[in-house]
């Protein structure tokens, strides 16, 4: 009975520490798997924060193309009519030399078309004033290579040095860019 009871006693121990060993295992089972878990949400966590930081980019990009593209669009509208007024600029200049050659005999018939030459250049003039095209002020004035073009060169010692001696022919500003300067004779 002794024996049987040891047998018992050896049995339970066995079996308790068995069951000891297996909640260990399963512990380390449960920890090795809250291990896991903890690393898969890590991952999980830093996929969605990639994730939401190339969201983010994307829209500020989406955003800097749009500002870009109302910009350009804002632009092409702003200057759309500068093709047809540089097309103008070569007629106006033939007009304003037409005008020069009046004389002071207003009976002849060259003096009639000079008139008819005057009305329509002033209307030219008027339509190019409601575009916002203004002339370059260049004669008497500083030359300025942004708004001048010095084709030639003169030595004047009545006058200071990089004035504007000649304007050869007029130029022009459309809103506020340069269609075309003015090319100039400039005092050395």
């Amino acid at each position: 009975m002794k024996k049987n009871k040891e047998h018992r006693y050896e049995h339970n121990h066995n079996h308790e520490h068995a069951k000891e060993e297996i909640k260990k295992e399963q512990q380390v089972e449960v920890k090795t798997e809250v291990k896991e878990e903890v690393n898969s949400n890590n991952i999980l966590e830093d996929k969605v924060k990639k994730l939401e930081e190339a969201l983010l980019r994307n829209q500020a990009e989406l955003m800097n193309y749009k500002r870009r593209k109302d910009e350009e669009v804002s632009r092409m509208l702003k200057y759309s009519e500068e093709d047809i007024i540089r097309q103008f600029l070569p007629i106006l200049d033939n007009f304003e030399r037409a005008i020069k050659m009046d004389d002071d005999n207003l009976d002849d018939e060259v003096s009639k078309f000079l008139e008819g030459f005057k009305m329509v250049y002033t209307q030219i003039k008027n339509m190019l004033d409601k575009f916002e095209v203004k002339e370059i002020e260049a004669f008497g004035k500083e030359f300025d290579p942004t708004y001048h073009q010095a084709v030639m060169k003169e030595s004047n010692p009545d006058k200071q040095s990089g004035i504007v001696l000649e304007v050869f022919q007029k130029g022009y500003m459309y809103k506020d860019r340069v269609i075309r300067p003015s090319m100039v004779k400039v005092n050395e």
